[in-house]
């Protein structure tokens, strides 16, 4: 059974490809003659029409300062987010993908219409800047090219007026893009000037909150301050206890009425005055110079002393790090350098962009021959239908001229 059905399926596939050259054979004429009209009527078609010139002009991205330049670790941050790599997009838009915005923005198609007239060299009539803008955008080609420059190319029947208006589009770039860059330079000096006009106003905040505490607990050096007074502390404690012993011995030997024993007695109660007024530091009078902190404050005072320096500490590092900033704004903001790198004027070309005949000519003849193919088995197929099957054959003529016939009374009541 299956030497059978392989046997009818070779049959089936001779039969097709039979009755397929026969059916080209039987219509070669037609086949040729309509292929051949319609390859020479498009041939003729791309000779008369009227040639485009191109002319192409090669831009570069100059190289922009980088504030952060100077900053090590901040400058080492911004170059990991560089565009260009996985994460540029993060980082908005690139340098080239400026240069398009800017070319495709109103200003500049306006202006390069307004500089070579498009409006009558389009002959445009109605809507005529809206209309001239979507010819003069169609006539432009924007590239990025793989070597990273950009190009800008123009279509014109005109070779020179085509130079002349990709050389003005990459005129126009420069003179925006510079402009751009100069506004923004100036926002960013704007922005730093301020934050470094209130460092400095919050610096000397702290300047004076730390000299008031200074001058007020006379706290200098706190940790010296605090070894100092631990160090007096002790020493006074050892005299205190050397001379309590040596009371306690004068009142085992001698009389009360001593006076020995009330000398001794009044350097103890010295001592002990001393130890309070260091505990407290109530007998130190404001006029008096502080160098000893007392204990029982020295927690707070010291909390106190470290946030005050630490807050100047804050605004001296912010002044370090804002200054060369400002100073690098103040730079870019009077610099005037060109903002692209012209690689490449257009020159006037020599030879037609388009229509490209070799192109029209192989487009007519693959279309053609597709369409006529369609015909001519269309054909055969209503011929052999209407031999196998003349009902159906009629049937679908019948349902076809109906709807012909009722599409156009249509559109005559219409």
């Amino acid at each position: 059974m299956e030497e059978i059905k392989e046997e009818d399926k070779t049959i089936t596939l001779g039969a097709t490809l039979l009755d397929f050259i026969s059916i080209l054979t039987k219509y070669r004429r037609f086949l040729v003659w309509f292929i051949l009209s319609v390859t020479i009527i498009t041939t003729v078609i791309a000779f008369i029409s009227p040639k485009w010139y191109k002319a192409t002009a090669s831009v570069f991205p100059a190289e922009q300062a980088d504030l952060f330049s100077s900053m090590d670790g901040i400058s080492s941050l911004v170059k990991t987010f560089a565009p260009g790599k996985k994460l540029g997009s993060l980082t908005g838009p690139s340098e080239t993908d400026r240069y398009i915005a800017i070319l495709k923005s109103s200003t500049v198609l306006g202006e390069v219409i307004k500089k070579f007239d498009l409006v009558k060299v389009y002959d445009i009539s109605s809507y005529p800047i809206e209309k001239t803008t979507k010819e003069l955008l169609s006539n432009v080609a924007i590239e990025v090219q793989d070597e990273g420059n950009l190009t800008i190319s123009v279509y014109d029947k005109s070779p020179q007026r085509a130079a002349e208006m990709a050389n003005y589009f990459v005129g126009l770039l420069n003179k925006t893009n510079s402009e751009l860059h100069a506004q923004n330079a100036r926002g960013n000096r704007e922005f730093i000037e301020q934050r470094y006009n209130q460092n400095l106003i919050d610096m000397k905040n702290s300047e004076e909150a730390l000299k008031t505490f200074q001058k007020k607990f006379g706290v200098i050096a706190m940790p010296e301050q605090i070894e100092a007074s631990i160090k007096a502390g002790a020493e006074i404690v050892g005299k205190l206890t050397s001379k309590e012993v040596e009371l306690n011995i004068m009142k085992r030997t001698l009389s009360e009425e001593s006076p020995l024993v009330a000398t001794a007695k009044i350097e103890v109660q010295e001592l002990q005055k001393k130890i309070n007024e260091m505990n407290s530091g109530i007998a130190i009078g404001d006029d008096q110079m502080k160098i000893l902190i007392p204990f029982k404050q020295a927690p707070e005072l010291g909390a106190e002393y470290i946030r005050l320096y630490r807050n100047l500490e804050i605004q001296y590092k912010i002044l370090q790090f804002i200054t060369p900033l400002f100073e690098q704004a103040k730079v870019e903001e009077r610099r005037s350098t060109p903002s692209v790198i012209v690689l490449d004027l257009a020159g006037v070309p020599e030879r037609k962009a388009k229509p490209k005949v070799s192109l029209y000519v192989l487009m007519a003849f693959v279309i053609s021959s597709v369409i006529g193919l369609f015909i001519i088995f269309t054909r055969e197929m209503f011929d052999r239908l209407s031999q196998s099957n003349p009902e159906k054959y009629n049937y679908i003529f019948k349902i076809l001229k109906k709807d012909w016939f009722g599409l156009k009374i249509k559109r005559q009541k219409e």
